[in-house]
């Protein structure tokens, strides 16, 4: 089988390929993406493939030269930089998505993977406590990360309903550890003081990267469809983050966090402004039930686990 895979370069990525070139030596692995994909220990069965998903010629070209049976479309921009502007952002992510489901069905991919998120849930007092893959999507706020999947979960919708024959898996993770991931879980390490928003638990639920990994895996093998949360069980709020990371928690008026974010962005002190007030005080908490009842996987490791582990790769042993 011919495997196209975009954002190759990535975090995931990087880890897909190569469980895929062990796992399937007997498959053509196609390593997209605009930076240079290591190959170093991988099988001869790996192609890179130079692609910038945010031109659409390119992606078309690419699908029409390699003719791969299935696409896992794992590229994506989850913190871009300074300089990149909304509409850069946006054609990347929907733009790319977009002209990738294109390709897909003018040259017969049969079967196509596309890492979505919990975002496109949004960060909304309106959601329900847990969220289920029926639960609507209200990313279209503040943070253009939730609204770009929220408008890719809305392509594939449509493309779904006119063309069943394109096998689709979309997939919603929660916020992702692993030994080496860069997140913004990791930024609660450096600092003094776990800061949170007065009246509000901010419950965090985490998934490990090997767990996405053999998910994406599990689904190409067996051609699965349908769309699945990806989330280890249980939360964990920032009091009993702050307890595991043996820092005091304060939990602050919403009014006191919105200003110091207001005023601390532009004057380069942090990189999240406002957005984060949300982004704090209504988290997405996503049932993993379908997974393992529909899927038929169950992630190796609890919410608690994957953030014990998070610390350990980091030399950090858990408090309490």
């Amino acid at each position: 089988m011919r495997v196209l895979i975009t954002g190759a370069a990535g975090y995931i990525g990087q880890q897909v390929l190569s469980d895929l070139a062990i796992q399937h030596p007997q498959w053509m692995l196609i390593a997209a993406d605009i930076r240079p994909v290591t190959l170093q220990g991988l099988q001869l069965n790996v192609e890179p493939v130079r692609l910038d998903i945010g031109r659409p010629a390119q992606v078309r070209a690419c699908v029409a030269d390699y003719r791969p049976q299935a696409i896992l479309h794992l590229a994506t921009v989850v913190n871009p930089p300074a300089a990149m502007s909304e509409a850069q952002l946006h054609a990347i992510e929907v733009g790319g998505t977009q002209a990738l489901l294109e390709a897909a069905l003018a040259y017969g991919v049969e079967h196509l993977t596309v890492t979505s998120s919990g975002a496109a849930y949004g960060f909304c007092p309106q959601s329900a406590e847990w969220l289920d893959e029926d639960q609507p999507l209200r990313g279209d706020g503040a943070f253009a990360h939730a609204r770009h999947k929220r408008e890719i979960e809305l392509l594939l919708a449509t493309a779904r309903a006119r063309h069943p024959r394109l096998r689709q898996l979309v997939l919603r993770p929660s916020s992702i550890l692993g030994k080496r991931i860069d997140s913004r879980v990791g930024e609660l390490i450096s600092t003094r003081t776990v800061l949170g928003v007065k009246g509000h638990d901010s419950r965090f639920g985490f998934i490990w990267d090997q767990d996405v990994v053999n998910v994406i895996r599990q689904g190409l093998e067996q051609g699965c469809e349908g769309i699945y949360n990806l989330a280890g069980d249980g939360a964990l709020s920032l009091r009993e983050i702050a307890a595991l990371l043996g820092k005091p928690y304060r939990a602050l008026p919403a009014a006191v966090l919105r200003m110091a974010w207001r005023l601390s962005r532009p004057l380069g002190l942090s990189r999240h402004g406002v957005e984060q007030l949300d982004f704090l005080r209504y988290r997405p908490l996503l049932a993993n039930r379908r997974l393992k009842e529909a899927f038929g996987y169950t992630p190796r490791y609890t919410s608690r686990q994957a953030f014990v582990a998070f610390l350990q790769a980091r030399g950090i042993a858990a408090q309490g």
